[in-house]
């Protein structure tokens, strides 16, 4: 009868430490971030995820296999990831396998880092959003645009890729943000509209946004995101392209277009408008910040999803650093970015009310990154008005 009663005994306690052994391993995994043990079960089925995931599955492979998608994806609801994997080549001349960390230069979806890291110093004070550049930078040669009008693209600034790109290419050494604030007060280009007349797309805009937050804080914008917005979310994957550690290059990736390595050129340390390197997984704990404002205070997350661009008819919108897709309210329905630079594409979609998030990032020129009806479809469950491509007609959206 001891023999028996100690028998139980062990295998109640083996089950116990296996139990509390899952516990841990859920609490410190990143795909359940936020979630309680004991919902994982509820949640998965409240969502009917294993359905979800089947049929998200067959939409990625079909994007790898039929329309050549070279990269990682994730896609996450209510704390629960559906589908996470890697496809294709972190290197298409040396045929380095893609991992789950491999890292992608985020082009124009580093825009959202830079948007959060403007709302910091806001609400530390540092400046209003109705300062402008020339409050910050005396010689800067135009007036009248201020902090808000680039955080929505209604500057008017003229593109500094095309307004100084045979200054750039004279020049050998390259162009950081700072430098760029110089170059604009030497050669004053010519405004392409009055500011908060028009909205207009504009790297522009970020780039500056950027010196800005150097400015300010008195950091290069690299360390200022480290220490600011990576590592309080826990993002130890994500860097900006000038980062000085070499050390975190581990698992990067390089772009091509076709089967031609994209190189390095002057304008590629210019950051705000690009240069975030990231992870799905980090992008993860990125939406997770978000949503559950974690860097800043709910109201300046609002701020942010909030659409300022009603020039142009239809859903599409922008907010603070962040693409909208509106509803028929004319309120922010989704809330996403896209990306597309030196042989990358990528795209962050995520939907407050249904609390999902879709990552896709390529390091491979190919639209099908931006096709994601399909996978909108499967986890609203029911048929969607999206395009086909979100980015089809909105070279200005």
């Amino acid at each position: 009868m001891l023999k028996h009663l100690i028998l139980v005994f062990c295998i109640s306690s083996l089950f116990a430490c296996q139990e509390n052994q899952e516990k841990k391993k859920i609490e410190l995994d990143p795909d359940y971030l936020g979630v309680k043990y004991e919902d994982i079960a509820k949640i998965k089925k409240e969502i009917n995820a294993d359905a979800k995931s089947a049929a998200i599955a067959k939409i990625i492979q079909n994007k790898a296999i039929n329309e050549g998608f070279n990269g990682n994806v994730l896609i996450a609801q209510k704390g629960i990831v559906l589908y996470k994997k890697s496809f294709g080549y972190a290197n298409l001349e040396t045929l380095d396998t893609l991992v789950a960390d491999s890292k992608f230069q985020l082009a124009s979806l580093s825009k959202t880092f830079t948007a959060v890291a403007i709302m910091i110093l806001a609400e530390e004070g540092k400046f209003s959003i109705e300062n402008t550049v020339k409050d910050l930078f005396p010689t800067f040669p135009y007036e009248g645009v201020t902090i808000r009008s680039l955080l929505c693209h209604r500057s008017g600034l003229p593109n500094y890729q095309y307004a100084f790109d045979a200054r750039s290419r004279r020049d050998s050494t390259a162009l950081t943000n700072q430098k760029l604030m110089q170059w604009f007060a030497e050669d004053k280009p010519t405004l392409y509209n009055k500011p908060d007349h028009f909205y207009a797309y504009n790297n522009s805009n970020f780039a500056v946004l950027a010196a800005i937050v150097e400015k300010v804080s008195g950091q290069s914008f690299d360390k200022f995101a480290r220490e600011r917005i990576f590592l309080p979310l826990a993002m130890k994957d994500s860097y900006i392209v000038t980062t000085q550690d070499t050390l975190i290059n581990k698992n990067r990736t390089f772009g091509f277009e076709g089967t031609r390595k994209v190189q390095k050129d002057v304008l590629d340390d210019v950051s705000g408008d690009k240069g975030v390197y990231s992870t799905t997984s980090d992008l993860y704990k990125w939406y997770k910040g978000l949503i559950g404002n974690k860097l800043i205070s709910p109201e300046s997350t609002h701020e942010l999803f909030v659409p300022r661009s009603f020039e142009y008819a239809g859903f599409r919108n922008y907010g603070f650093g962040f693409r909208l897709w509106l509803d028929a309210k004319l309120q922010a329905e989704y809330v996403y970015h896209t990306g597309w630079w030196k042989g990358y594409h990528t795209i962050m979609w995520f939907d407050p009310k249904d609390e999902y998030v879709i990552i896709l990032l390529g390091n491979k020129l190919n639209r099908s990154i931006f096709n994601i009806r399909e996978l909108v479809e499967v986890l609203k469950n029911k048929k969607s008005t999206l395009e086909e491509d979100i980015t089809e007609g909105s070279e200005n959206k």
